[in-house]
């Protein structure tokens, strides 16, 4: 869990700054007098758990970050954070694996709240022929290994668009969790060179209408749409932040190669 020294107060007023929103928006949203709300923000009022919950709901604040936000007022976390390796987490294990299994033979991960790779299906190890063995040892990193011109970006067809995506999408993580540890990943790959090695560009012009990543291989340009799914409702902080990557074929011909190489 994150620490924190300052007040709950000073931390409320900076998420709801982070949302952009103001002490009149968020007090109509929570149902609260906008008096209250200034009065918790500047610490002239004390707000109960229930409150503290209640407004980290509106602002849509992360688990891992309310119980941060319940101790600088002096309650007790209430969300509890175990290792996927508990006990208690089986069942969610499960059914993680059995999600993994059955997309294959497509490529499909769970990842972390960092883009660690905690879990994949091993489909299709042909696409990282070719990729350093930094980059593939444990724990593996998605955005590295994506981005990196030693990983997978060196055999990007659309390098540059799907560079972009992957950019936009941790920017928008930021902006939800205000996480240190992404804002160092996203200085350290946005630092990446984007210049993409001779006889590669950018996708043929096709009415794609998601952005597909695009990816050369000895058998041929695999192309794929990705999909990002999440365990509902939650209540553990490591599943909260869990999400499973899932990659489908875009087109026939990927469809007819990866059934050759499954065949």
């Amino acid at each position: 869990m994150s620490v924190h020294t300052r007040s709950v107060g000073d931390q409320l007023k900076d998420w709801r700054k982070r949302r952009r929103l103001s002490q009149l928006d968020l007090a109509s949203e929570a149902r609260i007098s906008a008096r209250h709300l200034s009065f918790v923000e500047t610490g002239r009022s004390s707000p109960s758990r229930e409150m503290i919950l209640h407004l980290a709901d509106q602002l849509q604040i992360p688990m891992r970050e309310r119980n941060v936000l319940l101790v600088a007022a002096g309650y007790a976390p209430v969300f509890l954070e175990r290792s996927l390796d508990d006990p208690a987490l089986s069942a969610a294990r499960d059914a993680i694996d059995v999600v993994l299994k059955g997309h294959n033979p497509y490529p499909a991960f769970a990842i972390d709240r960092h883009w660690n790779i905690i879990g994949s299906n091993n489909a299709l190890p042909i696409l990282y022929e070719g990729v350093a063995a930094e980059l593939l040892a444990a724990p593996t990193n998605g955005l590295r290994l994506s981005l990196h011109p030693e990983g997978l970006a060196a055999s990007i067809e659309n390098l540059a668009e799907w560079r972009s995506h992957l950019l936009h999408r941790l920017r928008q993580q930021i902006e939800l969790t205000a996480d240190p540890k992404l804002v160092e990943l996203q200085r350290e790959v946005s630092a990446y060179p984007i210049a993409p090695a001779p006889g590669l560009g950018q996708s043929p012009q096709h009415d794609w209408v998601v952005v597909p990543f695009r990816i050369r291989t000895r058998m041929g340009v695999l192309s794929f749409i990705s999909t990002t799914m999440v365990l509902g409702t939650p209540v553990d902080i490591t599943l909260s932040e869990l999400a499973i990557e899932a990659f489908f074929p875009a087109d026939n011909e990927t469809k007819a190669i990866i059934r050759g190489l499954s065949a």
